[in-house]
């Protein structure tokens, strides 16, 4: 234990319990608070462990009490005491029965009013919380959060060590390659005019060290990807990244299993039964209208289209017969809740998605009331309620387009509002499942063609490389997503080893032979010498951990996050360098008239 101008720590502030009553005890640590009652004075002090009591009274050294009376929040002490029951008791923290008698106490540092309590309901805006970061991280709650973020590296390393991997870290200064988002540069000063990127992911590396023959790796890397952040988004993140040669789709599959398993267990205290559930991409888009769906309550998508394609209101029909499809999804019991207002702000979240319209069917004790009843018979409305099995207290919401690949994320993201205002997402659930036989095209309509979904290296199914030049939208990849409470967990694929397909696939993704030597070369190369079979994941530990947590924000799970402008506000970065050093690297800035 740790030991300050001669006294050493016996036990950390929240590690004190009925057993240790009459032992002697040294701590350190912050005063949370100090209460003077006259001839009694208490101090909370508080270290990483949580709070114990301090107690002074009339029998108490002179000196000592006077110390205990100057003592203000925040203060750094060191005490020195005997460990005694508590006359009152405190429920609410675990070392609520007992307290230490002091007999000397030391003042290590004074402190000034901290800007806002350090408390975990502090109602300081977060602002202010991240310029004063190193105060912020001081409230029980965030450092909870990184030991459990602290505790979960940990046995992620020994779980990937029992079974064999290697970690080997890669390189933070590397080639940039295409990966979806752009990269963040760093100037060369010995290479004017080059630039290295920062990895947004290891992905190259890995697969390298498969064809170096180390058969399993394993790496907690650091990521950067410079793209607009959202609550579950950081500029830089954590991944646990898994490579594994001489595999297929199962094995790569099982080995994660067995990893949140073990993780679950050693740190939430859960067992999840394995193995974890399985549904396909298309699966996942036809009843939750996401390919990261939340399983912990229903409201699936139904597709009323066979029921309404010959019913006199036209906006169904109109999207039947432009190729698309009417889908609804029923909010049960919530006619109460979803009232007209609240019906009408649904309508206007589905317009800010993409929608054209909300239709609606409110079916209360009174009456039953909708936006398109008076279009319809009587039958084909009694159709839809028995299509969509709605009772008295339900809600139908609707919608329809030319095109279902509009309606279902629509559908999908209003399904994910709804349950939130209902209030109907369980607490302390966790739905982990695999969404495989991902697309391995997308189309985009901006460009006008199709393009890749995953990175070039993602093996096709077997039984879809005949369709890879005919019908890019019927191939589907040997790749899989993990999702734990309608959160992408990990994401991971079967790699293309074989020369001709990696060539194939080039050629379809519009790159030359030229370009992708350019691009890819120092892989290509490496393929030529014996590439093993291989596949992997990368698990977004941050959000990981967030989810684990029912944390509102990434910001919580990390020491010091930047904000959505992003900006890290403790230290204001990002900051202006000396001109001296943009000569020495050979780069000006361009100024923009204000």
């Amino acid at each position: 234990m740790e030991t300050i101008h001669g006294l050493k720590r016996t036990k950390y502030c929240g590690e004190f319990r009925m057993g240790d009553v009459g032992q002697k005890a040294v701590v350190f640590g912050w005063a949370q608070r100090q209460r003077d009652l006259g001839q009694l004075i208490f101090i909370d002090l508080r270290d990483r462990t949580g709070l114990v009591q301090l107690a002074f009274d009339d029998s108490t050294d002179k000196a000592v009490f006077d110390k205990a009376f100057a003592v203000r929040s925040e203060f750094v002490l060191a005490a020195v005491g005997t460990v005694r029951e508590r006359s009152s008791k405190n429920k609410d923290i675990p070392t609520g029965e007992i307290e230490i008698f002091v007999e000397e106490l030391r003042i290590l540092n004074q402190s000034e009013t901290p800007p806002f309590e350090i408390i975990d309901e502090t109602t300081a805006k977060e602002d202010l919380r991240l310029k004063y970061r190193y105060l912020d991280l001081r409230r029980p709650m965030l450092q909870r959060n990184l030991l459990m973020r602290h505790k979960i590296a940990k046995v992620t390393r020994d779980y990937f060590d029992d079974n064999g991997f290697i970690e080997i870290e890669t390189p933070m200064l590397i080639k940039s390659t295409p990966e979806g988002a752009k990269d963040f540069i760093v100037p060369s000063r010995l290479h004017k005019g080059s630039f290295y990127a920062l990895p947004q992911s290891p992905q190259l590396y890995k697969q390298l060290s498969m064809v170096a023959g180390f058969d399993r790796y394993f790496q907690i890397a650091r990521c950067f990807r410079d793209e607009d952040l959202r609550a579950n988004r950081q500029p830089e993140f954590t991944q646990i990244d898994v490579e594994m040669s001489f595999v297929e789709m199962d094995d790569v599959l099982g080995m994660v299993e067995g990893y949140i398993s073990h993780m679950m267990k050693e740190v939430m205290g859960v067992e999840i039964p394995m193995p974890l559930p399985r549904i396909t991409y298309k699966e996942s888009m036809e009843r939750f209208g996401s390919d990261k769906p939340d399983t912990r309550y229903g409201m699936e998508i139904c597709d009323i289209s066979d029921v309404v394609k010959s019913c006199g209101f036209s906006v169904f029909t109109g999207a039947i017969e432009g190729g698309g499809s009417v889908r609804a999804i029923v909010a049960k019991n919530a006619a109460t809740k979803l009232t007209r207002k609240e019906i009408d702000k649904l309508t206007a979240t589905a317009k800010g998605i993409g929608a054209k319209g909300l239709a609606w069917v409110r079916m209360t004790e009174e009456a039953t009331t909708s936006s398109f009843a008076k279009f319809m018979a009587e039958e084909e409305m009694q159709a839809i309620y028995q299509k969509t099995g709605a009772e008295t207290g339900d809600v139908i919401l609707i919608i329809a387009d030319t095109k279902t690949s509009h309606v279902l994320p629509q559908l999908g993201m209003l399904r994910v509002e709804v349950a939130k205002k209902l209030d109907i997402v369980p607490a302390g659930k966790h739905n982990f499942l695999w969404v495989v036989e991902m697309p391995f095209f997308e189309f985009d309509e901006d460009a006008n063609e199709w393009v890749a979904m995953h990175h070039p290296f993602t093996s096709p199914l077997d039984e879809c490389l005949p369709y890879l030049e005919s019908d890019k939208g019927e191939v589907r990849a040997q790749a899989y997503d993990l999702v734990l409470n309608g959160e992408e967990m990990c994401s991971g694929s079967i790699r293309v080893t074989d020369s001709e397909l990696q060539g194939r696939i080039f050629s379809l993704l519009g790159l030359t032979q030229e370009k992708a030597q350019e691009k890819f070369g120092y892989l290509l190369d490496a393929f030529k010498y014996g590439a093993p079979p291989h596949g992997g994941v990368g698990i977004g530990m941050d959000r990981l951990i967030m989810v684990l947590l029912e944390a509102e924000s990434l910001r919580d799970v990390l020491a010091y996050p930047k904000v959505q402008s992003m900006v890290e506000l403790m230290t204001n970065a990002p900051g202006d360098v000396d001109q001296e050093q943009l000569e020495e690297l050979g780069i000006t800035i361009a100024t923009q008239e204000k």
